[in-house]
């Protein structure tokens, strides 16, 4: 499978950076810092994944991410230090597979790259047999075995492991989950963590995953033994 990533970064320091990372991961990362020439470059080139930064000289990333869309589902995660786009991005109005904020750390990038190739290409976690996503089945399978989780179940497995290590908040999984801004008692996502672990215990016993994080929220992690 290609390993080409193109980061579309016009800050130098950050796109180096990123670069660096990714090469060292077994990627191959390549740099575009104006707007203008992202297009021509996805069409002859047909990348991997697409790091899009939003604000960017010729063309913002929030056109590109449309234009591209009109003829390419390449994985897209957007960059932004604009708080106020999040909600755009989240809600998908773009066709963006991920998000992340400005600033960011380099290792928190790579984890979100591998994260949506994941659930993208249909591929299990960390290169193990731990966990495959059946995108279009609403399925996830523990070792090949079908949880068999409700759709509420399975948005909120999604929403974490999409995004390992990443602290969600119980608020945050609520908006992930119930996307008609019902109104939920936080609580509800505890009964919900409890079920998915009841039924990832059943496929393997002590098999912990969805990391508790005291007075903040949960997490996806891998630490199966």
């Amino acid at each position: 499978m290609s390993r080409l990533i193109l980061i579309v970064e016009d800050e130098k320091n950050v796109a180096e950076l990123l670069r660096d990372y990714l090469a060292n991961e077994g990627f191959e990362p390549h740099i575009i810092d104006h707007g203008g020439q992202v297009v021509p470059w996805v069409r002859c080139n047909n990348p991997t994944l697409i790091l899009l930064d939003i604000m960017l000289p010729e063309k913002d990333g929030i056109t590109l991410c449309r234009e591209i869309r009109g003829f390419s589902s390449v994985p897209i995660i957007m960059a932004t230090a604009r708080i106020d786009e999040i909600d755009r991005l989240l809600g998908l109005e773009l066709g963006a597979d991920d998000y992340i904020c400005k600033p960011f750390s380099p290792r928190e990038v790579v984890a979100r790259v591998k994260a949506v190739l994941r659930r993208t290409t249909g591929g299990s976690s960390s290169g193990s047999d731990l966990i495959t996503i059946d995108q279009e089945g609403y399925r996830v399978l523990a070792r090949g075995q079908d949880l068999g989780l409700t759709q509420v179940e399975f948005q909120l497995f999604i929403a974490l492991y999409t995004q390992p290590g990443r602290i969600f908040s119980r608020d945050q999984l609520i908006t992930r989950i119930y996307q008609d801004h019902r109104i939920v008692n936080d609580r509800t996502v505890d009964s919900h963590i409890k079920k998915l672990r009841l039924k990832l215990s059943k496929i393997k016993p002590r098999l912990d995953i969805i990391h508790s994080v005291y007075g903040i929220g949960y997490k996806y992690e891998e630490s199966d033994g």
